[in-house]
């Protein structure tokens, strides 16, 4: 398995203080579909959630996968993405991994 650290980059930094009901809906879903993912012991996750920064509010997924193809196959289905929103993942290996128990 590889780590990969993975961030959702939305439209505009002001996206977490203005979104529109299309976009708040497809938040939502974006939101079931990686806990579903979780739940049914897809893919291990070491961290997952919005980052609060100043300049723009961002998520971020840090999990483990057989590789990049299987990360972006993942990404791609996510409902943020599929709904046409703007939103964008960028998908960074991590070659030395994550440190757990």
């Amino acid at each position: 398995m590889a780590a990969f650290f993975c961030k959702l980059v939305p439209p505009r930094p002001t996206f977490n203080l203005d979104l529109s009901p299309a976009e708040a809906d497809a938040m939502k879903r974006h939101v079931l579909y990686w806990q579903d993912l979780i739940a049914r012991g897809v893919l291990r996750v070491f961290a997952l959630g919005p980052v609060m920064d100043p300049e723009g509010v961002f998520g971020i997924i840090v999990m483990e996968r057989d590789d990049e193809f299987a990360v972006r196959a993942l990404a791609a289905e996510d409902p943020a993405i599929i709904a046409g929103i703007g939103m964008r993942f960028e998908i960074h290996p991590m070659p030395r991994g994550v440190m757990h128990n």
